[in-house]
């Protein structure tokens, strides 16, 4: 299956790389040239002009941008030159409304559309472990296997076009209360005097652990936040799952406090941190 790449960032270029591991990726398309210029030359694959140059000679395509207004204007353009039968797999993280949107726009053109937002970081992607959450028709589902399987190891369908984005949502809002609770227990564990790097290893493999426990803790020892999912990007996410719930009438308490902490370290700077910088707010909560 010959499949192009559109979105090369932190995500995206490891996908591309695993594409290309497995055989099928012909071409990258990344709204900075160079960036494509510069993966192209290195897997040996063609850098398109543009998103619908990109289209016209693959099978399937998988695209890996920030927000909705990518998403929809990547999927204009894939439209002005996209065959019938072509598959395109959205990685993006937007809202169901816009999978919604992007599917409708394709099928007019003869083509499938798959919402498949993946979770797992940066590390998932390099190391083709992603869980992907994938909304869109059975038959599109199946056709995907092969470019799916060659980007995560979990691969779930769970229903009509924008579902996979409904379940990319929940797990946000687990993420938002996971990633503040373990920063807010690492703040009182320092306070404690207890000894950290034991304590990870220890409650690691406790009741109370997770993968945030276990591979962020270590970024709050060092006060050191390198960008795994930046403070800015979960922000976005959460407010699509604001958006969502308001569609019910409701306000999610977890949410809302996140998107509060996430407003206050934008604003002082560190939007482009990782999420587990959410541990300079709670340590500010003990006296130095």
């Amino acid at each position: 299956m010959h499949t192009g790449s559109i979105g090369l960032g932190a995500m995206g270029a490891h996908m591309a790389r695993n594409l290309n591991k497995a055989g099928m990726l012909t071409a990258v398309w990344n709204r900075t040239a160079a960036k494509a210029q510069a993966l192209a030359a290195e897997l040996g694959c063609t850098a398109a002009a543009s998103p619908t140059d990109l289209a016209k000679d693959v099978d399937a395509i998988v695209v890996c941008v920030s927000a909705d207004r990518d998403v929809l204007d990547v999927v204009n353009r894939l439209a002005e030159s996209i065959r019938p039968a072509t598959l395109v797999i959205d990685c993006s993280t937007v809202s169901a409304e816009t999978a919604r949107q992007a599917a409708a726009a394709l099928k007019r053109k003869g083509a499938d559309f798959l919402d498949c937002p993946v979770s797992g970081g940066t590390e998932g992607a390099r190391d083709g472990t992603l869980a992907i959450m994938v909304g869109g028709e059975a038959s599109a589902f199946e056709k995907a296997q092969p470019v799916l399987k060659a980007l995560g190891k979990t691969i779930t369908h769970f229903g009509a076009s924008g579902s996979g984005q409904a379940a990319k949502a929940t797990n946000q809002i687990m993420c938002a209360g996971i990633i503040q609770a373990v920063a807010e227990a690492m703040a009182f564990a320092r306070a404690q005097g207890l000894p950290l790097e034991k304590l990870v290893d220890t409650l690691g493999k406790g009741a109370g652990s997770s993968w945030y426990f276990v591979n962020r803790a270590p970024n709050m020892i060092r006060g050191s936040f390198p960008p795994g999912f930046r403070v800015r990007l979960h922000r976005k996410d959460l407010r699509i799952c604001h958006d969502m719930a308001a569609q019910f009438g409701v306000e999610l308490p977890v949410v809302e406090g996140m998107l509060a902490e996430y407003a206050e370290l934008i604003a002082r700077g560190y939007g482009d941190e990782d999420i587990s910088a959410a541990y300079r707010l709670k340590a500010e909560l003990f006296p130095s």
